[in-house]
């Protein structure tokens, strides 16, 4: 029985990271076409990668946009979570389910209905518009993570820190956020790596400032290009730091 799922375990896995494993691999080859045999290691499209205006442009606006929307995304989770938490407000289960709607909804449903929005109130295709997308798909990811560690511990000092004269944006600094770290670090790095990756609301919303997905979908309109495996391979890179970096801070065993 232990064979039998040592072996469904590793034609799982090898079924997910098989393509990536590939394509990190022929990141690194030396010829001109990504195919067998393997011809390196070679740092050549790398290079040509790091070299290329539009998609060292989009590289950084991918990271421009991943940490300025997932910070404000973190900041107005925050803020939802804690008001909803600590205060008796009407309709506050109805008010949750809102927040957190965007998490069941298509994000191509998002994306054309933030797409004709803006066309109404006349704002144009740009990175901040998709900057608005992106902070729509994480608030809700955001408040979750912090609302289910909003516990009565934290209340019960909150209560206290009051009674000792503190007024209640400093609770709120000095003493309610601190004490949330943990799950405002795993929201914010959780939200930059869905925003780093995104790529169908960033398409619908920017015209002329791209990220570096859209850039990619760019060069594969265009036909195999062996940037394209270097640059598959950062996006890849990122991500995965990002979910170690969320991984460390979310689940680390806290001390006794």
């Amino acid at each position: 029985m232990r064979t039998l799922a040592t072996v469904y375990a590793v034609l799982f896995y090898g079924f997910i990271f098989l393509p990536v494993a590939v394509l990190v691999l022929f990141s690194f080859q030396g010829t001109l076409f990504p195919i067998p045999p393997f011809n390196g290691p070679s740092l050549r499209w790398y290079g040509a990668v790091l070299g290329d205006a539009r998609l060292t442009a989009g590289l950084v606006n991918s990271v421009i946009l991943a940490v300025v929307t997932s910070a404000l995304a973190t900041l107005m989770g925050f803020l939802a979570a804690w008001g909803l938490a600590r205060f008796h407000l009407p309709a506050s289960a109805l008010i949750r389910g809102l927040i957190t709607l965007p998490l069941a909804v298509s994000y191509l449903i998002i994306g054309m209905g933030l797409l004709i929005l803006f066309n109404q109130i006349g704002i144009p295709k740009s990175l901040a518009a998709a900057g608005i997308g992106h902070v729509v798909i994480n608030l809700p990811l955001c408040f979750a993570i912090i609302y289910s560690q909003m516990g009565a511990q934290q209340a019960n000092i909150e209560r206290a820190a009051r009674d000792l004269g503190a007024g209640e944006i400093k609770v709120l600094l000095l003493v309610t956020a601190p004490m949330l770290w943990p799950a405002l670090f795993a929201a914010f790095f959780l939200a930059m790596t869905f925003s780093w990756d995104e790529f169908v609301i960033t398409f619908l919303l920017t015209r002329f400032e791209t990220t570096l997905p859209v850039e990619i979908w760019n060069m594969l309109r265009a036909g195999l290009n062996p940037k394209t495996n270097a640059v598959g391979a950062l996006v890849f890179g990122v991500s995965v730091l990002l979910a170690i970096v969320f991984e460390i801070v979310a689940f680390r065993k806290r001390p006794a």
